[in-house]
């Protein structure tokens, strides 16, 4: 795949999280997609911060779609080559502080086999 192709997958990304679309968000993840988060290993300790699998991701996304009705994430940089797209972004969420954000994803053969996300 090109920069340019992974790039509008990584802006399908956004616009289904923006509009906390949980069904084309994870339309774009492979059946077996790894995913790994500070926020999970936080929230979810047993997990140390990873889930695999569809139904993993759907579970914690709609978690945080159901707990955070405002949460938005504000592009900044994105960069790709033809396997990654280095993306960082501003979570907003109504009543707490912005935090910067970098994430990762992997993607083969057009869905993201796996994202790593990365803040402090």
């Amino acid at each position: 795949m090109t920069p340019n192709s992974l790039q509008q997958i990584a802006f399908k990304w956004f616009d289904a999280f923006n509009s906390h679309n949980l069904d084309q968000l994870l339309s774009l993840y492979d059946d077996y997609a790894e995913h790994y988060s500070p926020k999970l290993k936080v929230r979810r300790p047993e997990t140390n911060g990873k889930v695999t699998g569809k139904q993993a991701l759907s579970e914690w996304w709609k978690d945080a779609f159901d707990r955070l009705p405002t949460l938005h994430y504000k592009v900044t940089s994105l960069t790709a080559n033809e396997r990654h797209v280095f993306m960082e972004y501003l979570r907003q969420v109504d009543g707490e502080e912005d935090m910067m954000v970098a994430e990762v994803l992997e993607i083969r053969d057009g869905k993201i086999i796996a994202s790593r996300v990365y803040h402090g």
